[in-house]
């Protein structure tokens, strides 16, 4: 039975102040709600997790409601018939801000808001909608609103593991759920001695029993007082900064979160197939004969992670075998895949080296292409039904490699290099880290150093339009440019601490985010996580490895923008933690930037081996030129684009006008 849509759509504007986005013109911003009623007997709907313990209506349908936003032309004649379906982040939009160098914003209406304008110039329609069934709404988030499964004699329960890990001091009270944006599952006592709550500085530490008597289940009213609560954690003594805090309850009520799958699916094939919704509201992407042809699906981080979950789990397909995206862009989702089809799931979560490690999102397949896994002897793979599996470029950072494994995406689980797969494109952004902001420059935080400010946008933006090439007209796009064993560019940490070890004011070398065979109970396959935490098998560990760098370390392989390829500093993709704070761990997800000296004499006075700025550059207009000839060279490998090229050039002769880090001219040798 085909999903019943409803389309409630409360508001419509126009968008940058009707501002015209070059021959595609203005664009108008709809937004409100989808209703979706779902067949639970539906042979596509068997492998979603308690979708037959969830409430239905009088017809026998299960319901949820998803928040919407769309961007399109005006005139759809005039713009270029695709959808650029935005996978939120949390609920939070990311499109604008990483193909127009927006600001961030989940109510975007402004000329601010269009940023560059960029994907407006390119005609790309933008739908935007709920998919993450625990986020509480709040700061215009896109949320998902799911159905609690219920048992056949009434509450469901289960066993839920939280983590907590906080970076100030004072900190008392948290949700179960670790943050204020996400639904905690509520304790079904209050009891603390049916729970275990324990610490440890590092992951791998044995944990430290906490008493009983020494916390609770509360969480403080306006006055600072504890008051009972089964959805918080109060800890009178306070949360040590950096130490990881786990606390194993008996939770009740899981959300039927795998409807987040189906409800992208169904939404999407209505608004590219459908000429109207279940009571007759016209299609908004359909002016008479003029409708989408093409859909992608770009998302970041979780939401790059929600894709690949997406076509492994099947979800591709619509009710009627057609294919949902033809393309998918993950960005930064490294070797991992979203747990969202789950009793008790926590999608919000995801394993790096000292938060939320041995959560399980990070599992066999990591590749797009089937294999055997040798520790397990598992065959799979993400892409495994050619019918429907779309096309794929996969964009990763440095730090994926440290803190997301993400070399498994490209190696076999023992580390050797695999052949390319014809629908998949690879690409490392070199150097840079997992959250560029391309309007923020180095900036501190609860880390060593100051964080990479590298810009990787303009990467982004180029990809894309060989993404719809590939799409389109069946052009591949550039071939891939990640590190290898074969050049010796992809290699153990050890290599790499090597070379860093003599660069000054590192304070410590890292280790990556290992894996090792998890169990997470015999009903894993079926979403249910029956071990908690899951027992890990240290005999049989997964090959991590992480791009080899240069004299300066910047990473050798991937894609070089012109500010790697010519350097005012060492861009890493890893940070460590603050003193005192498991300062030997990694910092989240964030890199370090570490500039060179202005001169030699600089240099030498603090002990640095790279060369000083003077002595590579013999003047500013030397490195406007070595600027300008990096980014010449992206432009003929379809690896950027020229109004990127200029910008590039721009930006160097203001470094030069500014003076900047650059030293002064005629500083430099001949």
């Amino acid at each position: 039975m085909e999903t019943q849509i409803r389309l409630r759509l409360t508001d419509r504007a126009p968008f940058a102040d009707g501002l015209a986005f070059g021959h595609v013109g203005p664009y108008e911003r709809l937004s409100g709600q989808v209703r979706f009623a779902f067949d639970p007997a539906e042979p596509a709907h068997r492998d979603l997790v308690d979708l037959d313990l969830a409430p239905r209506n009088a017809e026998g349908l299960v319901e949820c409601v998803a928040d919407l936003l769309i961007l399109k032309p005006l005139d759809l004649h005039r713009g270029n018939r695709r959808v650029l379906y935005d996978v939120v982040n949390r609920g939070n939009l990311r499109a604008l801000q990483f193909f127009n160098d927006a600001p961030p914003s989940n109510t975007p209406h402004s000329v601010a808001h269009a940023g560059n304008g960029f994907l407006m110039r390119q005609g790309y329609t933008l739908v935007a909608s709920g998919w993450q069934g625990d986020l509480l709404p709040g700061d215009g988030r896109l949320t998902l609103q799911v159905p609690v499964a219920r048992g056949a004699n009434g509450e469901l329960t289960g066993v839920v593991r939280a983590e907590f890990v906080v970076d100030e001091p004072g900190i008392t009270c948290l949700p179960l759920s670790g943050n204020a944006y996400t639904a905690s599952y509520e304790s079904v006592s209050l009891d603390t001695r049916l729970a275990t709550f324990t610490c440890r500085e590092h992951e791998a530490d044995p944990r430290r029993p906490i008493p009983p008597e020494a916390w609770q289940f509360a969480c403080l009213d306006a006055a600072g007082r504890p008051q009972p609560s089964p959805r918080h954690c109060y800890l009178p003594a306070g949360f040590r900064p950096g130490w990881i805090y786990e606390l194993i309850y008996t939770a009740k009520d899981p959300l039927v979160l795998g409807l987040g799958f189906v409800a992208v699916r169904d939404l999407l094939a209505f608004l590219r197939h459908a000429a109207v919704d279940a009571e007759g509201t016209p299609n908004p992407l359909r002016q008479g004969e003029v409708g989408i042809e093409k859909v992608y699906g770009w998302g970041r981080s979780q939401s790059g992670r929600f894709l690949r979950e997406f076509v492994y789990r099947g979800f591709n397909r619509d009710l009627r075998g057609r294919r949902v995206f033809n393309a998918i862009a993950p960005h930064v989702a490294g070797g991992g895949r979203v747990v969202l089809n789950c009793r008790f799931a926590q999608p919000g979560r995801h394993p790096r080296q000292h938060e939320d490690h041995l959560y399980p999102s990070d599992q066999f397949p990591f590749a797009y292409a089937v294999l055997t896994d040798p520790l397990t002897g598992q065959s799979d793979g993400i892409l495994k039904r050619p019918d429907t599996d779309p096309l794929v470029i996969h964009t990763q950072t440095s730090t994926e490699y440290w803190q997301r494994r993400g070399s498994l995406v490209h190696t076999d689980p023992l580390g050797h290099d695999l052949p390319e797969h014809p629908k998949v494109r690879l690409y490392l952004f070199a150097s840079a880290q997992h959250f560029a902001d391309p309007n923020t420059g180095p900036l501190p935080g609860p880390y060593r150093g100051l964080a990479n400010p590298l810009n990787t946008t303009p990467l982004l933006r180029a990809l894309l339009v060989a993404l719809d090439a590939w799409a389109t007209q069946g052009i591949p796009p550039p071939p891939s440019q990640v590190p290898r064993r074969a050049d010796g560019t992809l290699v153990p940490a050890a290599e790499v601490q090597a070379r860093l070890a003599a660069l000054p004011g590192l304070g410590g070398l890292p280790q990556p985010n290992r894996l090792f065979v998890q169990d997470h109970g015999p009903d894993d396959a079926r979403g249910r996580l029956g071990k908690e935490p899951p027992v890990v098998d240290r005999s049989r560990e997964y090959a991590v490895l992480v791009p080899q760098v240069d004299a300066d370390g910047n990473d050798v392989a991937g894609i070089r923008t012109p500010h790697v390829a010519v350097p005012l500093a060492t861009y890493l993709g890893w940070n460590l933690r603050l003193l005192g704070c498991a300062e030997r761990d990694l910092a989240g997800l964030t890199g370090r930037y570490l500039p060179f000296a202005a001169t030699a004499w600089a240099r030498q006075r603090r002990g640095d081996p790279r060369p000083a700025l003077a002595e590579r550059y013999r003047s500013r207009a030397h490195y406007v030129w070595a600027i300008a000839l990096a980014a010449q060279r992206l432009l003929e490998q379809r690896l950027l684009l020229a109004e990127d090229a200029e910008r590039y050039v721009a930006l160097a002769m203001q470094e030069a006008l500014d003076g900047g880090p650059l030293a002064e001219e005629g500083q430099g040798e001949a």
